[in-house]
């Protein structure tokens, strides 16, 4: 088991990529704590995990619910070794309709909640001065441009570029941070995505997850359980000498 008694935060951990990264990290020995809004199905999966994770309540927006979550998991496993960045939102339209609402709050979680939660964790992490490892959630719209994506782009862009910063000055604390790029994966998001592809594009809803699909190199969509294999080994000994990269897991989708 490659994280054998290690603690580990998963934001965003209740569903989707998350949930399938907790579900992965206890199967390797860790601890973790499932660190979401969503308290049910965060509570229903520690349940179903056992005692080997545990459902604490994190908003990401909110800087006192960051802290308060980072002293709980503290307080109730003694330590932090392992940050997942998960959480975040989306949202889409053509530039000439965004809304300040809609930039503001993906840019809150996707970029200002995870840069916090990061600073948190990290300043516990160096309290206890045994390194640890952070690994931010980006994606493959941080590399590149979407005509009807720009604020997401935008975000998850800036994820990337704080990857690549937090990576260089916290390496000298014995802290690797990393990051993993997912392509388009089949979550219950995608319906969501689907339906507003479906309203700017003029399509059945439906064609644009298919097609998006089908335009995968490997020849399908990701699966939440595509991204536990790279978010485990960032996560491990094996990546210790890996400093600032974000790792793409989409199936082909984009090189670099």
């Amino acid at each position: 088991m490659k994280l054998k008694d290690k603690v580990a935060i998963v934001t965003g951990g209740a569903r989707g990529i998350g949930a399938a990264i907790v579900e992965r990290y206890v199967a390797e020995g860790a601890t973790v704590a499932i660190a979401d809004l969503a308290m049910p199905d965060g509570e229903a999966l520690a349940q179903r995990l056992g005692g080997k994770a545990f459902a604490v309540s994190l908003d990401v927006t909110k800087l006192a619910s960051i802290q308060a979550m980072v002293d709980l998991v503290k307080t109730r496993a003694g330590r932090i070794d392992i940050l997942v960045n998960n959480a975040a939102v989306f949202d889409m339209g053509p530039v000439l309709e965004v809304t300040e609402k809609s930039w503001d709050f993906l840019f809150a979680v996707n970029t200002k909640g995870l840069f916090f939660t990061l600073q948190a964790v990290a300043k516990e992490m160096v309290a206890k001065g045994q390194g640890g490892k952070i690994i931010n959630m980006a994606s493959q719209a941080g590399r590149r441009g979407e005509a009807l994506v720009a604020t997401y782009c935008a975000t998850k862009a800036a994820v990337i570029s704080l990857t690549q910063s937090t990576g260089l000055d916290l390496i000298k604390h014995k802290i690797n941070v990393n990051g993993i790029a997912p392509g388009v994966v089949d979550t219950p998001m995608w319906e969501e995505v689907d339906a507003l592809f479906a309203k700017y594009e003029k399509r059945p809803l439906g064609e644009k997850k298919r097609l998006v699909g089908e335009a995968v190199p490997y020849g399908r969509m990701g699966l939440p359980e595509d991204h536990t294999g790279a978010a485990v080994f960032l996560a491990s000994t094996d990546a210790d000498y890996i400093v600032a990269q974000t790792l793409n897991v989409d199936g082909g989708n984009w090189m670099s």
